[in-house]
Parts: C-alpha cells; structure tokens; sequence
C-alpha cells in the first residue's frame, strides 16, 4: 500500500472481518473480541453490541436499516436493532457446516457462505461448499453448490450478479441471480491466491481481500488484474467501498498468519485509500 496516500484510521483490533458502509459509517465485527463496531472515515469508533456465546463474522444491512450479524459455529443470524441483539434466522438445521461470510442485497434477501465442512478445515474437504438463501420471510434454501470454501460475497446495484471467493478455488464465482433470487453459475474468473472479502465497483471489477499475496487486487470481468495495493507482511482480510462518492476503499487486514490464527494471535487495522471508481451494490 502507497502509504503517502492511505490512511490509517483504526489499529490494534484482533480480527476485523465483514466492513459494510452504511448511514455514513463503516460496519464491521471484530470475530476475535466478538464485538460490533462501526467507525467514520475520521476514525471516531463505537461499539454498539457484543456477541457473548459465538463468533461473529458476515455482516449484512436489512432495507428499514437494522445490521445483521452472522454467528459462526451456532449458525444464526442476528438481528441488531434498538441496541440490542435478537434472533433473525437459525440456519442450524440448512447448513451443513460453518457459515462465514454473507451479504445482504437491497430487497432485504441474506446470501450466506456454508462452508460445508466444520472450522478448522479438515484435509482434502473439496468442493462441498454452498450458499444458502434466506428471504425476508425467513425461508432458507440452497441456492448453490459445488463452491471451494467459499468466503466475501457481493451483489451488484441492479440485483443480477452475484459473485463468491472461493479461498481454496483461488478465484471468483460469478452468477446470475434470478428474480426468485436464485443463482445459476455464468462462471469462474481471476486468479488470486486465498481470496477472502470482496466488493464490487461501478465497472463491474471486483476488489478481493488476498490474505496470503498480502494484497488487495482489483479484478475485472474477464479476470484480468486492474490494480493491486500491497500491504508487506499483513494479511488481507476484507474491503469495502464507502464514503460520501463510494470513492473510499477501507482496507482490513491483520499481522498473523494461519498458525498464529490456531493460537488466536492477530493484530487487525483499517486503511482508507481513495480509488478512482466508485462502488457499487453490496457491500
């Protein structure tokens, strides 16, 4: 990362995961201190709730403007409103395994990543990820498979792309969401390595969080890479753009590793960089 040209507005967190911009701040958890947050571009922080009996880590906006929060290991969704944390939706009895990351669109429909398998990754766990559906009725169903862990998710303004990392396919899943908000696979596409969050711009790119490249790249529809902002020696953990013109791209990352991560030793920060296209959908 130019640092002549990035800003860093929040350091010394655990492990921020799930940066959504909404009503002029940044929304995030910090999955370690199990803890809701939300920060302004100036660096002013809040914390507004605290997850006492699980790991938080997707964070998705409802259209009446309520943050939900998903919860690991339980595999729920909970509801933040009025300052308190309610129960939305139990997915323990849809999910297969862990759920990770999720997004929720401008109709008020939750896109959630099943990993498939239980956290730590089990050895040769293969393709057995999924996303599930939950509408704002609180209907859950499978809306894809046959994904590579996967991990971000985003969807574009007009409610027709939605794209998933996969962090073990080391790229991009594209779909086309239908207008039951089902997903049919158009394809496959960049290639970055342990792909974790994502957002996408306003000329359909897509900036992807590389925890392993140290990076965050910018990927366009035909998977060739854009621009690329480094960060030596700090994992990237997800992106989100924001501000007053969307311009802002706020940069999580964490000093750790994999094996530090078993032993729950992280420092998390946030970078603000302005880039020259502005984002688009969700987050």
């Amino acid at each position: 990362m130019n640092r002549s040209a990035a800003t860093t507005i929040l350091d010394g967190g655990r492990y921020f995961e799930g940066p959504r911009w909404h009503q002029g701040r940044l929304w995030f958890v910090d999955c370690m201190a199990r803890t809701l947050l939300s920060i302004s571009t100036s660096g002013e922080l809040q914390e507004h709730a605290v997850v006492t009996d699980d790991t938080p880590c997707g964070l998705g906006v409802l259209p009446n403007g309520d943050i939900v929060v998903l919860t690991m290991f339980k595999k729920r969704l909970l509801r933040f409103s009025d300052g308190a944390l309610s129960l939305y939706a139990d997915l323990s009895d849809v999910a297969i395994g862990t759920i990770d990351d999720m997004i929720i669109d401008g109709q008020g429909r939750a896109y959630v990543g099943d990993l498939g398998f239980n956290l730590p990754p089990p050895e040769g766990r293969g393709a057995v990820g999924r996303i599930i559906l939950v509408m704002p009725d609180g209907s859950a169903r499978v809306v894809a498979d046959g994904l590579r862990f996967p991990n971000g998710i985003a969807v574009s303004s007009d409610h027709r792309r939605l794209v998933v990392a996969e962090m073990d396919g080391a790229g991009l899943a594209d779909y086309d969401i239908g207008a039951d908000g089902g997903l049919s696979l158009r394809g496959r596409f960049g290639r970055v390595n342990d792909p974790d969050g994502i957002c996408l711009d306003r000329d359909g790119a897509v900036w992807v969080a590389s925890f392993t490249e140290d990076a965050f790249v910018r990927i366009d529809r035909n998977g060739a890479e854009l621009e690329r902002i480094e960060l030596p020696g700090r994992r990237a953990l997800a992106c989100a753009l924001g501000g007053a013109d969307r311009r802002t791209l706020f940069c999580l990352s964490a000093e750790t590793s994999y094996e530090e991560l078993r032993k729950s030793k992280s420092v998390s920060r946030i970078d603000i960089i302005e880039v020259d296209t502005p984002g688009d959908g969700y987050p």
